[in-house]
């Protein structure tokens, strides 16, 4: 999808209004992903030059919607919020430029700055360019994580504490919803009952920090970290693991983390960059429990297709992935 003419100028006028020296804006085009948020690039002109930007805004202007299935999107105005509150604890996370108002008529959203780099999880696992960094991804996202668990969000209103029992306990009503029984699913939620514990600390946490969701520099590795809309209040190790799952391994299985690094060294650039010592072991705690929780999220993705709330092939095919995670979490638990 390309430029939209009303659109486009409404929104160049609002930046032209609010943003200094600006005296227009390029043509916008559609960005594929994103599933719950449309993400649009374009240029912003000014006296001193063009520069690119991005725009990240809620289906066709409207509500707030959340991928994980619980309601738990923290809504765009405060997902900016939480960026820059990153980015003031040494975060690379792209500069938030403008959050949209309802006066620019151009719907809930902000602008950001364009951070160059590649975030197709495939071209980062196998693409020769990425060699050179590939094997200090880990550490950078072990580093970056610290700085996201840091973060100081106290002057950001309505960040809900979800910890690892709450969660435990939303997916297991929501999987009782769907009246698939899966007997791999049922062992796991047994298992994780007495593991998955009260949190030590409670921080700032990205929720979907993940191969895909991270920007990656040829030249200089991990360049910025995206798509914050489920952040929360909650336990540290919910983001240590969410980036061990076999799914955000797109292939590379023998690789812990993303594909491309072991638990070892993200541990080791989290405590390097003044994060709590863990361990793998609890890392694999909540790598169950995250396996777990991607396979009801997979089963959500069937249910709306199957209910044809959203009869999209991308969530038919999604949907099917849930097969997939029992295979992980057997190899989880037996491992």
């Amino acid at each position: 999808m390309t430029d939209q003419p009303d659109f486009r100028e409404k929104l160049g006028a609002a930046l032209c209004a609010h943003l200094p020296g600006v005296t227009g804006i390029g043509p916008l085009k559609r960005l594929s992903g994103g599933a719950s948020q449309e993400t649009w690039a374009f240029a912003i002109e000014s006296a001193a030059g063009t520069r690119k930007a991005i725009l990240r805004r809620a289906p066709g202007g409207g509500g707030q919607g959340g991928t994980s299935g619980t309601g738990n999107a923290v809504g765009l105005a405060n997902e900016a919020r939480i960026i820059e509150a990153a980015r003031a604890s040494g975060v690379a996370a792209p500069a938030v430029e403008y959050v949209l108002t309802p006066a620019d008529g151009v719907g809930e959203g902000y602008v950001m700055a364009h951070v160059e780099g590649e975030t197709l999880a495939r071209r980062i696992l196998r693409d020769a360019a990425f060699d050179a960094v590939r094997p200090k991804l880990a550490f950078q996202c072990g580093a970056a994580m610290a700085g996201i668990h840091r973060t100081d969000v106290s002057a950001i209103a309505d960040l809900k504490v979800i910890d690892g029992p709450t969660q435990l306990a939303q997916y297991r009503e929501r999987y009782q919803t769907y009246d698939q029984p899966k007997p791999v699913f049922e062992l796991a939620f047994a298992w994780l009952r007495d593991r998955l514990t009260a949190p030590r600390q409670v921080t700032l946490v990205h929720a979907d920090f993940r191969n895909g969701n991270i920007m990656v520099s040829p030249e200089t590795g991990l360049a910025a970290v995206l798509d914050w809309e489920l952040a929360h209040l909650g336990d540290p190790l919910e983001d240590l693991s969410w980036i061990c799952i076999n799914s955000w391994r797109f292939g590379m299985t023998g690789k812990t983390v993303g594909g491309f690094g072991r638990v070892e060294d993200m541990l080791a650039g989290y405590e390097a960059a003044g994060g709590a010592r863990y361990t793998p072991e609890e890392v694999k705690v909540w790598e169950v429990f995250g396996t777990l929780k991607w396979g009801i999220m997979c089963m959500s993705m069937y249910e709306a297709f199957r209910t044809g709330y959203d009869r999209s092939v991308e969530r038919a095919a999604i949907g099917r992935r849930s097969s997939e995670t029992e295979i992980d979490l057997v190899n989880l638990l037996i491992g």
